[in-house]
């Protein structure tokens, strides 16, 4: 597995370690409604994913994750 600064695998994507950290002190509404329904095939403009720190490729050749929230690079190196 790669060990990166600002981002870990937890299996289902990259996740930023600061944001990640923000969003867990702060205490977030109770869903009704099961994740599928919130994420799902949604047709909000904006649907709100569960987690808000999950990590983007930056490039094409995917060699450097963004954190959108935050906006935090790094620089994945396979080698």
């Amino acid at each position: 597995m790669i060990e990166l600064h600002s981002f870990y695998n937890d299996g289902s994507g990259w996740v930023c370690r600061r944001c990640e950290n923000e969003l867990t002190t702060k205490k977030g509404p109770k869903h009704k409604h099961s994740r599928m329904f919130r994420e799902g095939e949604s047709e909000s403009k904006t649907p709100q994913l569960s987690n808000l720190a999950l990590a983007k490729w930056f490039d094409a050749a995917r060699r450097t994750l963004i954190c959108p929230r935050c906006k935090v690079t790094e620089l994945v190196d396979i080698s």
